[in-house]
């Protein structure tokens, strides 16, 4: 069976750190695991509730669980008949997770105005916002290929986390430093270029690993 469970960057971050092949155990507060059964609904939590508060960001990640194992679990509908979930007591996640097939993957991301993202504290992406670690790697998929290359190895979790980010920001404003003190306005076809550069790269540096393919509404 799909399911799709909506998460925050933190969570995300921390499925991504396993491999994007667990969810994190849940913390005292939080009995409940609740996978939901439908993109429809999860893109509502992630769109509607997780990109008003925390990191302004709400991503819907889907994967696959045994049949037979799900069987024990009765869906619960919480609204109308989209609202659709499961209930997983929090002390057999670990239990769940090992019934996960393939791996998770993100299929919708969403970002409040203000959304920042992960700050990395290494390498040229240091100290810099989703936007600014953009036009850094655009800046060096000009000058130096060799730099893009490893600021995407380096921190491939910022990459991961922003990618759907960059896909959907509007960039028409922003423009990226060159040599000789010139600069490159962000056009879309720009932006796009750059994107199938960090993808490239990607595909050879973590084949196992799949950026986010996010839907469009």
């Amino acid at each position: 069976m799909k399911l799709y469970r909506p998460v925050g960057l933190e969570e995300l971050r921390l499925i991504y750190e396993s491999g994007m092949c667990r969810f994190p155990p849940r913390l005292p507060e939080q009995p409940i695991f609740y996978p939901v059964l439908n993109f429809a609904y999860a893109e509502q939590i992630a769109r509607g509730w997780n990109t008003k508060s925390g990191s302004l960001a709400g991503y819907v990640t889907e994967f696959n669980v045994e049949d037979v194992y799900l069987a024990r679990f009765e869906p619960h509908i919480v609204g109308s008949r989209q609202h659709e979930e499961l209930w997983i007591p929090a002390e057999q996640l670990e239990e769940f997770n090992e019934h996960i097939t393939g791996c998770i993957t993100v299929s919708g991301a969403y970002f409040g105005q203000n959304f920042k993202g992960y700050i990395p504290d290494k390498f040229g992406m240091k100290g810099r916002d989703a936007v600014a670690q953009f036009i850094l790697l655009g800046s060096s998929y000009h000058y130096s290929p060799m730099d893009f290359w490893c600021e995407i190895r380096t921190n491939n979790l910022a990459v991961f986390l922003h990618y759907p980010f960059w896909q959907q920001h509007d960039f028409s404003n922003e423009s990226m430093p060159l040599s000789n003190n010139q600069w490159l306005a962000v056009t879309n076809a720009l932006r796009d270029t750059i994107l199938e550069a960090i993808r490239t790269v990607w595909s050879t540096k973590f084949p196992q690993l799949q950026l986010p393919e996010v839907r469009r509404s």
